[in-house]
């Protein structure tokens, strides 16, 4: 079954229906409605296990995989990451709460973000966080102020933006010159030769992420090149030994049958190589290995179930099918014109695919979830399922038009429970005065 190699935990049963988890999803929409999120946990729990098991392979124990919070944030996700004995990076005091609340130790948490609020260093520091990745020189003074309040001092990666473009789309290019996060190589001296002189501040690490999306392993060993250069040039320049080497994410998935990502242990193992290459060419010792898969973790693993409410053809152009959801729980075809892929439920012989506009519910014309995406034909009030919505979907659902968020659903080995609970109405208003 071809959706197999977008979403390895699918599959169909005797009566005819997609099934993910072992859970039949025709059965999944009826007891929790649409839309919906479903995740299989054993897919998850699999890409936690594929990125360390690849990392101990190619580079002994001394490394850590901290799952990128921003790829989907809530309380299950975290007590798999503490199960998993995974590290976790967040981006917000949000994302930190929630981690904290699930039970997730803050000394596994590294903290980013290019404009942290004094509330949220101060936050870190309170629960005693792994490491800031500090992403400026406003930054660099602004904890080392707080640190000195509270009489302790804070470790901290330096963010570099080493000028690897990664082959993706322009919006979710990060290591490129042109960015808003970290600062260049050229600035670094200048940069160093402040967080020297603070006495609540210690530089342990160095951080880049050079984009999301990458298919190959080649732009991960570059980027592992050109950090290990500065720490040459950090440590002859200003005495400094990086013991901690942070290389991001960005490792990309497959949404569409045409993409082709590499192996993770393809990529671990180039990036593994570039390390202890360059550390035995500039006379460093080995750093603590530092990756941060989002997307890699969860995107697999999650769909999203509708409900079809109409289709309407508009002749000579295309075919509009529009379901129950749309940009309130998928924004990134909005963002970036993503693509997918979407089937029906009902996955027995539907007659042959044709290509339409998968478009949502709310009153904006761009609320498409797919311009032009295959279909088999639907009718009004059949379930369809986009694939490979596990990533960025739910982290960037929004309540426009009042809309509700989404429910995620949870399957494993043929069982299902909630881990978000759908909004409701009462909860849009909660807020207002």
């Amino acid at each position: 079954m071809r959706e197999q190699k977008i979403m390895p935990a699918l599959d169909v049963n005797v009566a005819g229906n997609l099934t993910l988890g072992g859970c039949d999803l025709e059965k999944i929409a009826n007891e929790y409605g649409t839309p919906a999120y479903v995740m299989d946990e054993n897919t998850i729990v699999n890409n936690c296990r594929a990125f360390t098991g690849a990392l101990q392979k190619h580079y002994g124990d001394n490394f850590t995989v901290a799952y990128a919070s921003k790829a989907l944030t809530c309380k299950e996700i975290y007590r798999i990451m503490v199960r998993e004995n995974m590290g976790i990076d967040v981006v917000s005091g949000g994302e930190l709460y929630t981690a904290l609340e699930a039970g997730f130790p803050a000394g596994r948490v590294y903290f980013h973000g290019n404009n942290k609020s004094p509330e949220e260093i101060d936050f870190g520091l309170t629960v005693g966080i792994r490491r800031f990745v500090v992403d400026n020189l406003e930054e660099l003074h602004l904890l080392n102020e707080l640190a000195s309040k509270r009489g302790i001092t804070a470790d901290i990666a330096v963010r570099i933006r080493p000028g690897v473009e990664a082959h993706t789309h322009e919006f979710i290019q990060t290591g490129q010159l042109d960015s808003k996060f970290g600062i260049m190589i050229e600035e670094s001296d200048e940069f160093i030769r402040t967080a020297q002189g603070l006495p609540a501040v210690n530089i342990v690490g160095i951080h880049c992420h050079i984009g999301s999306q990458i298919f190959e392993p080649e732009p991960f060993a570059f980027a592992v090149e050109k950090l290990m250069e500065i720490c040459r040039d950090w440590r002859d320049t200003h005495s400094i030994t990086i013991t901690e080497l942070n290389v991001g994410g960005g490792f990309g998935i497959r949404y569409i049958e045409s993409q082709d990502p590499r192996d993770i242990d393809e990529v671990a193992q180039a990036t593994a190589e570039a390390v202890k290459r360059c550390a035995l060419t500039y006379d460093l010792p080995l750093p603590h290995l530092v990756l941060e898969p989002g997307r890699a973790i969860v995107g697999n693993a999650g769909l999203t179930l509708y409900t079809v409410g109409s289709v309407k053809e508009v002749p000579g152009i295309r075919t509009y099918v529009a379901v129950d959801g749309g940009m309130t729980d998928n924004l990134r075809y909005a963002l970036y014109q993503s693509e997918y892929r979407a089937v029906s439920i009902a996955y027995r012989d539907k007659g042959e695919e044709a290509s339409v506009a998968l478009a949502g519910r709310c009153c904006e014309s761009g609320d498409l979830i797919a311009k032009e995406i295959s279909l088999a034909p639907v009718k009004p009030r059949e379930r369809i399922a986009v694939l490979a919505t596990g990533a960025y979907n739910y982290s960037m659902a929004n309540n426009y038009n009042r809309v509700p968020r989404l429910p995620i659903v949870m399957v494993k080995d043929g069982q299902s429970r909630v881990a978000v609970r759908r909004e409701s109405y009462h909860d849009l208003c909660r807020n207002d005065a």
